[in-house]
């Protein structure tokens, strides 16, 4: 079989498994964030940690919930890698530098799971379970809720009210995120991932010296991590390291938990809103994006430019031979389209053209299909921005969902997609001017420039993939990507609930003959065209700086 063929097949191959949970696990997922009932367990949360499960909040106290409990997860993590040293089960290591402790913590508490360390190397089984893995579940857990929360705005009329931020967060970790994380650690042991919790073990010689690993729980982490859309791997080498996805299907199964529940929350949101072909169109405008980033994807890595390509069959350096180019560029799209930021191959060896894809990639916002929770309010903010455009064109009060998009709604809308490229432009133009950063680049030129062009635009779109080019392990990339990944992740929020809020104290308007149809194809290709217009304004200036100019060289 050839290796386009291949990288062909697995890619109908996944369609139809997404195709296949889209529907029950999109109904379900509605089914728990709008029943009425609480499980045992749950109401044994909500007593230990003094919340009242029914009483229902505005924005304002929404946000808050999301803050607090987000700002207690920062603190937790900071003190744990800073007591890793006198912690059992710790393998010896010592505790974590205070910069990189609060990089670290920043970085999985915000879904980004930046990692400035060697995963092996510094982190003991206590700090990967108890601080790192909890972390993996309840921030993703913080994204659907918020999502849901502006869903609710558009389902809710004439009030203020979007649900209980602390039912919401507390049966996504129950109900959906532990139930689909246990069926799939067991599909990944079974499949050859390392679960246990060894110590470190001298498996030969490499070099003349001793080849050491250690064990730990990565199977568990594994699966959290991409189902999640999480992206922090136990190695460093993340997933493109055997013990954490070790065979073609592991890889192939690790990118379905990737767009698992993103692709899904399309449909919850067509179901609680009441027009289950709202969600086919957000949905359709993410596949559309993300089926021309993986055949972007796979013409870039798989043309044949010189010899040394021709004979490798395309461009090999940097990827898993057990994967191929067709499961790599794959893996590589999915990751950066959503907020996952998990690699099996390194970015920084694509063609210039390819790395340009998966930093294009993100800078959309990572919103086809996005990270969980975080991709559905992305596209929703842009739905809304692509009916106010429509409106403006044809002379009508733009509306969405029944609800007027007016003068507030788009500057919540405007807020939120600006945030974003404000913190990558702003914090790379800081980082090419002063002198210190740039001795962290291992290459110089075009290619050195999307090294930190890459990182804060994974930072501050909280994805967390590098360019692995890139010597982050310093003070100044320690504390600046820690401050764009709890800036990126947060801000947002603050824009997403403020216009959650407005449409629910809205007086839902009749549609009319003149009404714009969103549930349409023609209205999913206007949602497209305004992501990629918005972007390529923003953003090109930098990409023709970086990969472009590197790809057309």
């Amino acid at each position: 079989m050839s290796p386009v063929l291949s990288g062909v097949l697995q890619l109908l191959a996944l369609v139809a498994a997404l195709a296949l949970a889209h529907i029950p696990l999109g109904t379900y997922l509605a089914r728990v964030y709008s029943s009425p009932r609480h499980l045992r367990v749950e109401k044994w949360i909500y007593k230990g940690i003094g919340a009242d499960p029914d009483t229902q909040m505005r924005w304002p106290a929404y946000l808050r919930g999301v803050l607090a409990f987000s700002l207690a997860g920062v603190l937790f993590l900071y003190l744990l890698q800073r007591l890793q040293g006198v912690l059992p089960g710790s393998l010896g290591f010592a505790s974590i530098d205070p910069d990189q402790a609060f990089n670290t913590a920043a970085s999985f508490v915000s879904n980004t799971n930046w990692q400035s360390y060697y995963g092996e190397q510094a982190m003991g089984h206590v700090v990967q379970t108890a601080g790192l893995a909890v972390q993996n579940f309840v921030s993703a857990a913080v994204g659907i809720a918020v999502a849901v929360a502006l869903v609710r705005g558009f389902a809710r009329s004439r009030t203020g009210e979007l649900g209980n931020f602390w039912t919401d967060l507390v049966r996504g970790v129950v109900r959906v995120l532990v139930p689909l994380a246990v069926v799939g650690a067991v599909i990944l042991v079974a499949c050859g991932v390392v679960q246990n919790f060894s110590g470190i073990h001298e498996v030969g010689q490499f070099l003349g010296g001793p080849q050491q690993w250690n064990g730990g729980a990565v199977a568990s982490q594994e699966v959290i991590k991409e189902l999640g859309t999480n992206g922090g791997g136990y190695f460093n080498a993340n997933s493109a390291h055997p013990f954490e996805n070790p065979t073609p299907f592991t890889n192939l199964f690790e990118i379905f938990l990737i767009l698992l529940i993103p692709v899904s929350l399309t449909r919850t949101f067509g179901v609680m809103t009441g027009s289950v072909r709202q969600g086919y169109a957000i949905l359709g405008a993410m596949a559309a994006i993300w089926v021309s980033f993986v055949a972007l994807m796979m013409w870039t890595e798989f043309a044949h430019h010189g010899p040394a390509l021709q004979a490798a069959g395309g461009a090999t350096e940097g990827k898993e031979l057990r994967f191929g180019i067709g499961g790599s560029s794959l893996f590589a799209v999915s990751t950066t389209l959503t907020s996952t930021g998990a690699v099996d191959s390194f970015h920084s060896s694509y063609t210039g053209l390819g790395g340009g894809i998966t930093l294009l990639g993100m800078m959309l916002g990572e919103i086809a299909p996005g990270g969980v929770g975080s991709g559905l309010y992305g596209m929703l903010v842009m739905a809304v921005v692509a009916v106010f455009v429509a409106g403006l064109m044809v002379g009508r009060t733009p509306e969405y969902l029944g609800r007027k998009i007016g003068t507030r709604e788009i500057k919540y809308a405007a807020c939120y997609i600006l945030i974003t490229p404000a913190l990558v432009l702003v914090l790379t133009a800081a980082a090419m001017a002063l002198p210190t950063p740039g001795d962290s680049m291992t290459n110089g030129g075009a290619h050195g420039f999307s090294e930190i062009l890459y990182a804060y635009t994974s930072a501050a779109n909280n994805n967390g993939s590098a360019f692995a080019g890139l010597n982050a392990d310093t003070q100044w990339f320690n504390t600046t990507l820690g401050l764009a990944m709890l800036l990126g992740r947060f801000l947002p929020m603050v824009f997403v609930l403020a216009l959650a809020g407005s449409l629910a104290g809205q007086q839902p308007v009749p549609a009319g003959a003149g009404t714009l149809r969103t549930e349409k194809p023609l209205f999913s290709g206007l949602l497209v065209g305004a992501v990629l217009i918005i972007t390529g304004l923003t953003y090109f200036p930098a990409l023709a700086l970086g990969p472009l100019a590197e790809g057309l060289a």
